[in-house]
């Protein structure tokens, strides 16, 4: 598929996203980015509470600390992030707050209203690499159970909506978790920017910058 058509298919989901009402407990708007066609996928874990009025995922301060990650890391920045690496969510309305004050998250109805979305713009990509920030979206691309300490760092070759690709991991970059500021999660966020920026697929994508 060529790349105006993919942003075409791209297009047409993200009207259908927009339109999407099947979770009562979830706060709108729906959060997506633009349709951009590209081989490498991010997956976020569910807006936070101001996502949705600046009308993009990570937009407020985890998105901060994401996008320097990836320009100290790979030399890429947030502009050019929003332009060549597409962005995609687990969830894509914020879900609202815990009892215990911190962003609840998506049960597994919601989980599974979205993840046909998912499939949709993966089957539009076919991605080669796969980039899932946060626990949740590791669960959900690589199969729940393991560690952050067993998969930060490393490459994954995974099977993910029927498409084969690269999966590289992150942690989540909320200020609310000190898992990427303290060992071994400090050393291990390094290794997988190294290995994100050696990836094939980052390397062309540097090039034509």
């Amino acid at each position: 598929m060529s790349d105006t058509k993919t942003a075409r298919a791209l297009t047409v989901l993200h009207a259908e996203l927009d339109a999407c009402r099947a979770c009562p407990k979830m706060i709108g708007p729906v959060v997506h980015g633009p349709p951009v066609a590209s081989k490498i996928l991010l997956v976020g874990q569910a807006p936070g509470p101001r996502e949705g009025s600046f009308g993009r995922p990570f937009a407020w301060t985890a998105g901060k600390t994401l996008f320097r990650w990836f320009l100290e890391g790979t030399g890429i920045d947030e502009d050019a992030f929003r332009r060549t690496i597409y962005m995609a969510a687990v969830a894509r309305c914020f879900p609202g707050k815990s009892s215990g004050g911190g962003d609840r998250r998506p049960d597994a109805k919601e989980i599974e209203a979205c993840k046909s979305f998912l499939a949709r713009e993966v089957a539009i990509l076919r991605p080669a690499l796969v980039i899932p920030v946060g626990t949740l979206a590791i669960d959900e691309v690589l199969g729940k159970g393991r560690k952050l300490a067993e998969l930060i760092g490393t490459t994954e070759r995974v099977r993910y909506h029927g498409v084969d690709m690269d999966a590289i991991c992150l942690p989540h970059p909320s200020g609310a978790s000190p898992w990427h500021k303290m060992e071994p999660g400090k050393t291990l966020l390094v290794r997988a920017m190294k290995r994100i920026a050696d990836h094939p697929e980052v390397k062309r994508l540097r090039a034509d910058l």
